[in-house]
């Protein structure tokens, strides 16, 4: 499939950030029509479903009772939903955004809910975010995307919850559109005894991203981790050649993914592939249109990928990494250290909590791996003294497709050695770091002569050359005595969390069969 091109020469993309990069753009392609802003798009509509819903005439958000401009003049019976995906609100316990795509623009929006299927008596207003790309004369037509977005506040805890998505003209709850009624389940108001999460990266669209799905959807996870490179409508993802963009990826991704997502929150951070420089300067006015996200208290105007949770006894926390990334500039620095700040703040919140046991931190690019881009020295730099100061349990990244995973990590060293199927407490061996990269994208490899290395296969455990990006952007080498596992296969990580006395985190990497690849435990007052 030819992809098209925007327009920007590459010799001239690579001095560009971002922002300029979406200037460009902006006043070459705008006049054939106005763009969503990142100002438009996030204009008090975009964290949590919450505000006025005015428009800008730029697109963006638009409350249930005013159509968008454009709106479809077709019946809305016709006009049939697709790609719902769940995200947690700031509290899991009493809040889910409910998200979806329709192919046209509908009249008054909204989510029925309930506590039976037959029962949906609650009904809640939905907003419309518009994004247009627009014609490349000779490559492709114009694209309109319409993504609607509901919040659903004040639920019980530890509730299913049935519901449906309609519009003026197609109604969940009528006889015709009941089959189209899904579910989901609320955080218990106290840790549970066991439960499990799920998490990858670099997903993408195709058989094996959609067999993942699949196998994970068996671990009855209570959500899932996504790493970033979610879809990768931008197939380059170099940050400096963003005039190559298919925005109809996005409608193929969402509904692959819904039959996961509609019940399982799907908790999304941004990879490079996620820049996309159309939409607003720092390239994440896409994603605030397509994704509501939780509310922690960093402006998601900026990172829509920053956030934070709590559910059960596992404290979540979720990065931008192209905030802080030596090998991919575009976007370094811009939050001009604010994100950092707050990371600070919230790890010390969560590690204060009585009722937290364990912190996950999730991001895109590599604090520790020995694959194609290797590790990261801006992501060690900015974080790793953060994750050490607040005793972080686990640390999951993507953007290497593969599967890799640390030893314990202290002080830039093998604190532990943790061999498949060991165990580690990081208050007194540091960190292990995992780069569950196999999403479904096609995979990578690890350095020549390297072999790979997990259960089942396991081979004699020696030091791997390989090599770290610095802030000048070269690369300086190291050898790399903390690479454990090694597995060169679509794969995904489950993490059973237990409570109790003796809390435990026990980490397995599965396969996209289901086979086992590798296990460890993560303890806590051992």
């Amino acid at each position: 499939m030819e992809i098209p091109h925007f327009g920007i020469p590459p010799e001239l993309a690579r001095r560009m950030s971002m922002a300029e990069q979406h200037e460009y753009l902006r006043t070459r392609l705008s006049r054939r029509r106005t763009l969503v802003t990142a100002g438009a798009v996030a204009g008090g509509l975009l964290t949590g479903c919450s505000g006025s819903g005015s428009r800008s005439g730029q697109g963006g958000a638009t409350t249930a009772g005013s159509p968008s401009p454009g709106t479809s003049e077709a019946p809305g019976s016709l006009i049939t939903p697709f790609g719902r995906h769940l995200a947690f609100g700031a509290d899991p316990k009493t809040q889910m955004r409910i998200s979806w795509q329709v192919p046209l623009a509908v009249r008054k929006p909204y989510v029925r809910v309930g506590l039976r299927p037959d029962d949906l008596g609650r009904k809640v207003e939905a907003e419309l975010r518009d994004l247009h790309t627009p014609e490349l004369k000779g490559i492709r037509a114009a694209v309109d995307q319409y993504y609607l977005h509901a919040a659903l506040d004040g639920l019980r805890p530890d509730t299913t919850y049935y519901y449906g998505v309609g519009h003026e003209g197609f109604d969940p709850a009528s006889p015709r559109h009941r089959r189209t009624v899904t579910s989901f389940r609320t955080a218990p108001a106290r840790p549970p005894k066991r439960f499990v999460f799920t998490a990858f990266g670099d997903q993408g669209v195709g058989d094996e991203a959609a067999l993942n799905d699949r196998t994970l959807l068996r671990r009855e996870p209570a959500f899932h981790l996504h790493a970033g490179d979610i879809c990768y409508a931008d197939p380059t993802g170099k940050g400096k050649e963003s005039d190559v963009f298919d925005a109809g990826q996005w409608d193929r991704f969402l509904k692959q993914t819904e039959p996961v997502a509609r019940s399982v929150p799907w908790m999304v951070t941004t990879g490079n592939h996620d820049m996309e420089a159309w939409y607003s300067p720092d390239g994440y006015g896409g994603q605030l249109a397509r994704f509501s996200l939780p509310d922690s208290g960093f402006d998601a105007r900026t990172a829509p990928g920053v956030y934070a949770f709590t559910y059960g006894n596992v404290g979540v926390v979720a990065l931008d990494a192209n905030d802080v990334s030596y090998e991919i500039p575009a976007n370094f620095g811009h939050t001009e250290g604010r994100q950092t700040k707050w990371l600070d703040g919230k790890l010390g919140e969560l590690r204060s909590s009585k009722d937290v046991d364990f912190i996950v931190v999730f991001f895109h690019h590599c604090a520790y791996s020995t694959s194609t881009h290797a590790s990261d020295g801006g992501v060690r730099a900015e974080w790793l003294p953060l994750f050490a100061r607040h005793e972080v349990d686990l640390v999951i990244n993507g953007h290497n497709h593969v599967y890799e995973r640390t030893d314990a990590i202290r002080n830039g060293e093998v604190g532990r050695p943790v061999p498949v199927g060991g165990a580690t407490d990081p208050r007194r061996d540091g960190i292990v770091y995992v780069t569950a990269g196999g999403g479904g994208k096609e995979l990578y490899g690890f350095p020549d002569g390297v072999k790979e290395s997990y259960e089942g296969n396991t081979a004699d455990h020696e030091p791997v050359t390989t090599f770290r990006w610095t802030k000048s952007r070269d690369t300086k080498e190291e050898s790399a005595q903390w690479s454990r596992v090694r597995y060169r296969g679509f794969s995904f990580l489950s993490v059973e969390a237990v409570s109790g006395a003796r809390p435990k985190l026990k980490v397995s990497a599965l396969a996209s069969s289901g086979e086992r690849i590798d296990h460890f435990e993560v303890r806590r007052g051992a």
